[in-house]
């Protein structure tokens, strides 16, 4: 990855990957349904200023989370869609109750499409085969 940074706080970093052209967050920490809307926010307010169709989320530095998928969180993941997101690799925590909640909000989530890594490189190596512009992302 060549990132450059766009947002570096206790909670997340953010930064453009110039080769994937994507988004990449680095989730940090325990989330509570607050402390995620505010970093959603920020990855609205990034993907407004500088539009990318891919977006790596990864949630292996989050220690814990309770976060549910709300009305809330749908209406951001359309935001994100309308602002260019198209597809996000999603790499899972370490921690077991983390991953289980992760795991259930994506279920949820019908667009833009996810898929869920084991790791960043994964997720990485399947963000570089998806287009940049037009047509479908490929499956998993």
């Amino acid at each position: 990855m060549e990132l450059q940074p766009l947002v570096d706080s206790p909670a997340v970093f953010i930064a453009h990957d110039k080769v994937t052209q994507c988004l990449y967050a680095d989730w940090r920490g325990d989330y509570n349904q607050e402390l995620s809307r505010s970093t959603c926010r920020m990855l609205l307010a990034v993907q407004r200023q500088r539009p990318c169709p891919k977006l790596l989320n990864d949630y292996s530095s989050m220690t814990r989370t309770t976060v549910e998928l709300t009305l809330w969180g749908q209406q951001w993941l359309a935001d994100m869609q309308a602002a260019g997101l198209r597809c996000i690799a999603w790499v899972l925590p370490t921690d077991p109750l983390a991953r289980q909640v992760t795991e259930h909000i994506v279920q949820g989530i019908r667009q833009p499409q996810v898929v869920t890594f084991q790791d960043v490189a994964s997720a990485y190596a399947w963000l570089q085969q998806q287009p940049l512009l037009g047509g479908q992302p490929s499956s998993n």
